[in-house]
């Protein structure tokens, strides 16, 4: 069974799609000549020699699409010398039609449960289903990745390279990463660091940072002269005094200048004895001067290391590693600054006063911590430089911890996936597999049937079939009969010769539709006779009395009572005409209320410029005829080519045939150009002509209908027929302040 129709880019339809959806078990299509009833029943009937249309199946089974239209009658009666026989299935060999019916239904078993299967697989719209559960688990699987990847993409891009413009190719690749990746977990601050080098531009080899000397500096402060209280001899006459003034450096100093002034005191200008210089002597003697020789040594030492040591991390400061922690040496070359300023003035004291005992501020700890920074700035140097020397495996490796680190953070998302993932897989792979057999079954089953139904079909009961309904609706001229082939049939006269090329058209039509009808229960080759199968009647009334016309009409809602039975293996049927009396017998039901019962849909096809439109009702839209024509009044893209006319048989039909109303009269009651209007309608009424006024139909735009729109409600107004007009125009009529 047909569900949806969708045609586009064909014939007179345009690239934007019509859709028949939601089509049941008869389907009625109303439309006048070309506006493109026709097109739908080809589409029906050969649905891949147009590849801009699409017919969707219930369940994807496609049935047989038997299609009367008018290729059917040019295929089958124009075109041909003969018509092909119908085999139908005889009724005499009673067991062979009890296996073909027991056959046909094991046959409809099989259909249902391949229908019921894949309905389960993939859901009635083909987008649900396990399949469906599955795209739909993937769906949100696939957002949480894309999350992932937004969060991180600042960061992290160089990782997901080529995998940063799709949604699925990312998820994909989080998947294939589930599956292989063997990278250890790194944090994402590690990651973020080494991708600003791996991902970014092409780095360059850094210089590792000089290591700095502390080593001499610490030696300095466990100097034992620090310590030592260094002084002249005790027992010398000058002691107390030196002693007294508790700077024996001063002394020492004053010595130098009292040697070369001939041993006159500096200070008070006054020569000194002999004993006096002799005790100065023996004061400061030999040890004394060495000792101070070695706080002079350390003094000029330590305050030359220092320097040194200030000036090679002053340099380091200046250029900076960038693995370096800047601040942080800033901050202990500060303190060892503070140190080394105070252990020099604490050297100056002691040199000042030798014997003071000196200890210098330790510069251990700052020296270890400077160390501890350089180092840890060489262990990152080291490591970058192995990086920019091997960068292509960094690379790889750095992406592979990447999609780690997105797995890790995706860690119970892909849990539940995989668990949900498994369980429809499995499923899926089962019910295909089912389907599977039920297909191969039932094409054995088809076999069986096509081997049972060539024992007992025949092309006879056509004939006799055809031949009596001929008869009865008073078809006496002719008949069908079979052929010296036996598998054909060919139109006779009562005299035996042949009647083919001398039918009437209404005879031809009849005589078509007579063989398309009796082809429904057969086959025109000795089997697929109990194949299901969709039927369409495309104006299967053209050129037909309205008696025939009938007659027909009861034929096919013959085939409905078959199909609401389920006698017979016609599945669907679409009925499509341009005729409204067909129209009004084919659709009549008496159980029908207000709305298109659950088993019909009804559609109309209009073109009310160069392009087809199909339109859906709820309900019968096909009235009467003069309903026909006001409806085409409402339309807001009504044709403007064929408005004059609709507007003329409008007129014609309710004032001149139902009313015997005068239009001179009318006419009479409007002045100017409307007057003129008004004569030109009642011309036409007053002609009764249904051809088209050529001068009439020229360039005739929007502001020219408007004006005859507005004339045709004025002869309603004016005639006192007001009410009526609003009824017809229904919710299309607008109140007009003024208008009585």
């Amino acid at each position: 069974m047909i569900k949806s129709i969708t045609i586009a880019n064909v014939a007179t339809y345009d690239t934007t799609p019509e859709t028949m959806s939601g089509l049941s078990q008869f389907n009625f299509v109303f439309g006048s000549n070309g506006t493109g009833k026709t097109t739908v029943s080809r589409v029906i009937a050969d649905t891949p020699s147009f590849p801009t249309c699409n017919v969707t199946w219930k369940s994807g089974t496609k049935l047989q699409p038997m299609v009367y239209n008018r290729d059917f009658v040019d295929l089958n009666f124009n075109q041909s010398t003969e018509l092909k026989g119908v085999f139908t299935l005889g009724e005499k060999q009673v067991d062979t039609l009890t296996k073909i019916a027991t056959a046909k239904g094991e046959l409809d078993e099989l259909t249902t449960k391949i229908e019921n299967l894949t309905q389960g697989l993939q859901g009635v719209d083909g987008m649900s289903g396990k399949k469906g559960e599955l795209a739909a688990l993937e769906a949100e699987l696939k957002k949480k990745c894309w999350a992932q990847k937004r969060k991180h993409d600042a960061k992290l891009q160089g990782g997901f390279e080529g995998y940063r413009s799709s949604e699925e190719k990312f998820k994909s690749k989080v998947l294939q990463e589930l599956a292989s990746n063997t990278a250890a977990p790194q944090t994402q601050a590690d990651l973020e660091n080494r991708a600003e080098n791996v991902f970014g531009p092409t780095p360059t080899v850094e210089a590792t940072i000089a290591a700095v000397d502390t080593a001499k500096l610490i030696t300095h402060e466990t100097n034992p002269i620090l310590k030592k209280r260094v002084m002249g001899k005790e027992d010398v006459d000058i002691t107390a005094i030196i002693k007294k003034l508790g700077n024996s450096d001063w002394v020492r100093e004053g010595r130098g200048f009292y040697d070369v002034n001939d041993r006159t005191y500096p200070f008070c200008q006054q020569n000194t004895t002999e004993a006096f210089a002799q005790s100065l002597n023996e004061y400061f003697d030999e040890t004394f001067v060495k000792d101070s020789k070695v706080i002079d040594d350390l003094a000029t030492d330590f305050a030359t290391d220092a320097a040194r040591l200030q000036q090679e991390l002053a340099a380091i400061i200046a250029a900076p590693s960038k693995f370096l922690e800047v601040e942080k040496l800033k901050t202990e070359k500060e303190l060892l600054d503070t140190k080394i300023t105070l252990n020099n003035q604490r050297l100056a004291e002691k040199k000042k006063e030798a014997s003071q005992v000196v200890e210098l501020e330790s510069v251990g700890n700052v020296a270890t911590a400077i160390k501890d920074l350089i180092d840890a700035a060489n262990i990152q140097v080291a490591a970058h430089n192995k990086m920019v020397l091997n960068l292509p495996t960094e690379h790889i490796t750095l992406t592979a911890q990447v999609w780690k680190f997105v797995l890790e953070e995706l860690k119970t998302d892909l849990a539940t996936f995989k668990t949900a993932e498994d369980a429809l897989t499995k499923a899926i792979a089962a019910m295909t597999a089912q389907i599977a057999i039920a297909k191969a079954d039932k094409g054995k089953k088809v076999a069986e049937i096509r081997e049972l139904e060539k024992q007992t079909t025949s092309v006879q009961p056509t004939i006799d079939g055809i031949n009596q309904l001929l008869a009865s609706f008073g078809f006496q001229g002719f008949k069908i009969a079979k052929t010296t082939s036996g598998t054909s049939y060919k139109l006779v006269r009562s005299d035996g010769t042949d009647a083919k090329a001398t039918l009437s058209e209404g005879e031809k039509t009849f005589v078509t539709f007579l063989y398309f009808y009796h082809l429904l229960k057969g086959s025109e080759s000795d089997s697929g006779m109990t194949t299901d199968r969709v039927v369409v009647f495309d104006d299967p009334v053209s050129s037909l009395d309205s008696d025939i016309l009938f007659i027909v009409g009861s034929l096919i809602k013959e085939l409905f009572d078959e199909v609401r039975a389920g006698t017979g293996h016609i599945q669907q049927i679409f009925v499509m005409t341009h005729n409204v009396y067909f129209h009004k017998e084919v659709t009549y039901n008496f159980k029908r209320k207000d709305v298109a019962m659950n088993e019909e849909t009804f559609w109309i096809v209009r073109k009310p410029g160069l392009v087809s439109k199909i339109d859906k009702h709820p309900t019968n839209p096909i009235k009467t005829s003069y309903e026909l024509l006001w409806a085409e009044i409402r339309k807001p893209d009504r044709s403007n080519l064929g408005i004059q006319n609709t507007l003329r048989r409008v007129l014609e039909n309710y004032f001149k045939i139902l009313g015997g109303v005068e239009f001179d009269e009318l006419c009479a009651m409007f002045d100017g150009k409307e007057k003129l209007i008004c004569k030109s309608l009642c011309s036409w009424v007053h002609d009764g002509s249904h051809y088209a006024h050529d001068d009439l139909y020229v360039s005739i735009d929007d502001s020219m209908v408007d004006n005859y729109l507005k004339v045709f409600r004025g002869i309603f107004d004016k005639s006192g027929h007001a009410a009526h007009y609003k009824m017809m125009m229904g919710d299309a009529f607008v109140e007009e302040p003024g208008r009585v």
